[in-house]
């Protein structure tokens, strides 16, 4: 439950996308040679101004309030009764589950508790500027981060991804799919609502397959009130729970989805073929078209929401995803966070859904050109920086069925992951991890178009930007509950693989979430040209994903593995690494990421158990964590059923990969652009590499011993490192195409930089 506005519509929808080559750099800076040390473990730091205890949990934005006094124009600033307030989301150690300290000490400070989220052992306050640095100084903080506005990132589909293939179902009709259709599996939609009536969504009975719509939307938190608790323990079956569902429950309403993004986003993971009483409508059918859909709102008619909703929105997912079997959950927004993923609320969220066996789909971002027409590196939103989630960047498939002339598209987020924190000697750390995982089709998409649900008032989407961005397709006579409209952008590409998890779980239901993410980069396929920070491992290949998830276990998701034990199925053996979609045949990438930045590959990655197999287990930086959830217990609960909060805690000793897996990252060589090697060699050669037989194949695993990580063949430390990254300057906005605005995207430099610029030697 929150809200507040932001400023402008979203570069997270982009649109039509125009078709040209990514301007490449030249000269100098493509020569710049920089260390593979960023991509294979080696952090990257940059000196600090002394910081005491209190400023280094604070994040970037809220540090500088501290230091200056001055505080920005920004949604989570606000003056009451003439006293400076701000909101923020604190997290805390765990140790006091219900935070107690913390909530006293805010409204000792005049200020108000708007929001618990136990999922992060977090809270959402408001309180004076100047109380801040107080806060922070406990030592059951750790971290303080502003309350930040989220945004939207904003068939043919079918068979440009490979659903339709005798591996996973033919279309035979509007009301019968023969073979996998994501039938039982529940997709949570995290975004600006869902038209439960529109036709897209209905079964073969004609019944709506959204479950449930529940508005986290937080009125207290836009009303600024001063000296209140609003948080309440949530046990199973008690009235506050009670009284807590029924004033989210949004479940009666035909169309909750005013803005009109929430609702295209569902079609593509899961929108159904209908026949249309006017002519003009095309087939629409999304990846998992008789899956059940759940409509958590946390983007308002505007398109505006905050990081409080936003977590909110997934605490609900993870509470009641064994109720209904939400196996998966879709986050086409993202806020603009400079905050590691080791301390942002929004990463620590989704390493929670994931630790309870929900597999989470982000659209990478749209910042993937500048506006001098420069290809941007390093400009992946939150939680697309986490590395627990599946990171989806965008092609574009040129309005043909065939993947031969598809292209990474201009708009999509370059990696790697730029997010950083203070560590204890006052340096700023880079986290530097391999994003995106892969790519999928997210360019001039035709999905269902949320109206009134009597008369067609198109969403504020389609009406306001009629004909120069959203393209409403013409009806001979418009009937609401049949529209559809065209968007772009990694908010519509990340349904895509959400609708193919789907598919995935029901043909094994024995799937973590991380081996989910490994199926679906071993199985794609790379894109000729394009680096490993353009297109991750490569473009989603269904058709493949799909048939390595057929060929293992169906209980691995259960625990009781043991490392290296066989986890084929039965009378299974390693599938061919190879497709075939619309009648071309292509080799899979065999690529996986894993540890935030080493490459992975051969078949024992999936002929035997390897620990990372583990949802609970984020490894990455070196950082090896393991989340587990803790349950409600009591008299009539069920047993692990509804999560209470989740325990975190730094390993010291834990098998990550064992002997017989092939490593991959010397054969990039070191980070040379002009060259391209490093993370700029292109996937499709390093997977031909790898598929030929080469790369090292380690005789004793990767392990974590007394805390350090002991692996073979990762190139730790050599030559000049990246200090600053590719910078994405404050408040440009990619320009491909016409696009709509996104507001600003921090760099860490704090300056104007127009592209993107190689800092060799630090600040």
């Amino acid at each position: 439950m929150r809200n507040f506005p932001i400023p402008s519509i979203s570069a997270f929808i982009v649109l039509l996308e125009r078709r040209a080559t990514p301007l490449r750099l030249a000269g100098a800076l493509a020569a710049a040679v920089v260390s593979f040390a960023m991509l294979f473990g080696a952090a990257t730091a940059r000196a600090q101004p002394s910081l005491d205890a209190g400023e280094k949990k604070l994040s970037h934005e809220l540090r500088d309030i501290v230091k200056t006094g001055a505080t920005p124009a920004a949604r989570w600033v606000h003056d009451v009764a003439g006293v400076r307030h701000l909101q923020a989301v604190v997290v805390t150690d765990g140790v006091d589950p219900l935070m107690t300290g913390v909530r006293a000490q805010v409204l000792r400070a005049g200020g108000s508790i708007h929001a618990m989220h136990p999922a992060v052992h977090a809270v959402t306050v408001q309180l004076p500027a100047d109380e801040l640095h107080a806060l922070a100084q406990r030592s059951d903080v750790v971290s303080v981060s502003p309350n930040r506005d989220i945004r939207r990132t904003a068939s043919m589909l079918e068979m440009i991804t490979g659903t339709l293939t005798s591996n996973v179902r033919s279309h035979s009709s509007p009301s019968t799919y023969s073979g996998l259709d994501g039938s039982g599996i529940g997709i949570a939609i995290l975004d600006s609502g869902v038209m439960k009536s529109h036709e897209a969504f209905e079964n073969s009975s004609d019944v709506s397959r959204v479950q449930r719509n529940v508005n986290m939307l937080n009125a207290s938190l836009a009303n600024w009130t001063t000296g209140v608790d609003s948080t309440t323990s949530l046990a199973p079956g008690s009235s506050a729970l009670a009284a807590y569902e029924a004033a989210i429950a949004a479940d009666s309403a035909g169309n909750d989805d005013a803005y009109g993004h929430g609702t295209l986003v569902a079609s593509v993971a899961a929108g159904r073929y209908y026949t249309a009483t006017a002519a003009g409508p095309q087939d629409i059918s999304g990846v998992a078209p008789n899956a059940n859909l759940y409509d958590v709102k946390v983007l308002d008619s505007q398109g505006n929401g905050t990081m409080s909703d936003a977590l909110e929105g997934i605490e609900w997912v993870i509470y009641h995803a064994r109720d209904y079997n939400i196996k998966v959950m879709n986050v086409s927004l993202a806020a603009d966070s400079t905050e590691s993923w080791q301390s942002d609320p929004l990463c620590a969220a989704v390493r929670s859904a994931a630790a309870a066996g929900i597999t989470v789909v982000v659209a990478a971002g749209n910042f993937g050109q500048s506006t001098q027409n420069q290809e941007v590196y390093g400009a992946i939103s939150s939680p697309g920086n986490d590395p627990s989630v599946i990171t989806v960047g965008a092609v574009n498939f040129h309005n043909t069925v065939g993947r031969g002339d598809d292209t990474v598209a201009n708009f999509s987020s370059r990696g790697p992951t730029r997010s950083s924190y203070v560590d204890t000697n006052g340096a700023t750390v880079y986290d530097n991890l391999l994003k995106p995982d892969l790519v999928a089709p997210g360019n001039r998409i035709v999905g269902a178009a949320a109206t009134a649900d009597s008369t067609v008032a198109w969403n504020l989407l389609a009406n306001n930007y009629f004909s120069s961005l959203v393209t409403p397709l013409s009806f001979s006579s418009y009937t609401p509950g049949e529209t559809q409209m065209i968007l772009s952008g990694t908010s519509v590409a990340a349904p895509a693989v959400t609708g193919t998890v789907a598919l995935m779980l029901q043909a094994n239901r024995g799937l973590t979430p991380p081996l989910v993410k490994a199926i679906l980069q071993y199985t794609a396929q790379p894109l000729p040209g394009y680096n490993l920070l353009e297109q991750g491992a490569g473009y989603l290949n269904v058709d493949g994903a799909v048939v390595l998830a057929k060929a293992l276990r169906n209980d691995i998701a259960w625990g009781g593995y043991n490392p290296g034990e066989s986890i084929l199925a039965s009378g299974q053996t390693m599938p061919a690494a190879s497709s075939t979609i619309n009648g071309a045949s292509f080799n899979w990438s065999q690529i996986v990421f894993a540890g935030g930045n080493n490459v992975l590959s051969g078949s024992a990655l999936f002929t035997a158990y390897q620990p990372i197999w583990d949802a609970r287990i984020t490894w990455a930086n070196g950082a090896v964590r393991k989340r587990r959830v803790v349950y409600w217990s009591g008299t009539g609960i069920p047993s692990n059923t509804y999560p209470e909060n989740f325990t975190d805690s730094a390993l010291s000793s834990q098998s990550l990969i064992n002997a017989g897996v092939v490593i991959g990252d010397s054969l990039a060589g070191s980070c040379d652009m002009l060259s391209k090697t490093g993370v700029f060699i292109p996937t499709a050669k390093l997977s031909g590499w790898l598929a030929g037989g080469s790369g090292s194949t380690m005789t004793q695993g990767i392990v974590l011993s007394n805390g350090v990580v002991l692996s073979e063949g990762v190139v730790l430390s050599e030559g000049v490192v990246l200090s600053e990254g590719v910078v994405v300057s404050e408040g440009v906005v990619v320009s491909e195409g016409v696009v709509l605005s996104e507001g600003i995207v921090m760099s860490e430099t704090g300056g104007q930089v127009t592209g993107f610029k190689f800092n060799l030697q630090g600040e």
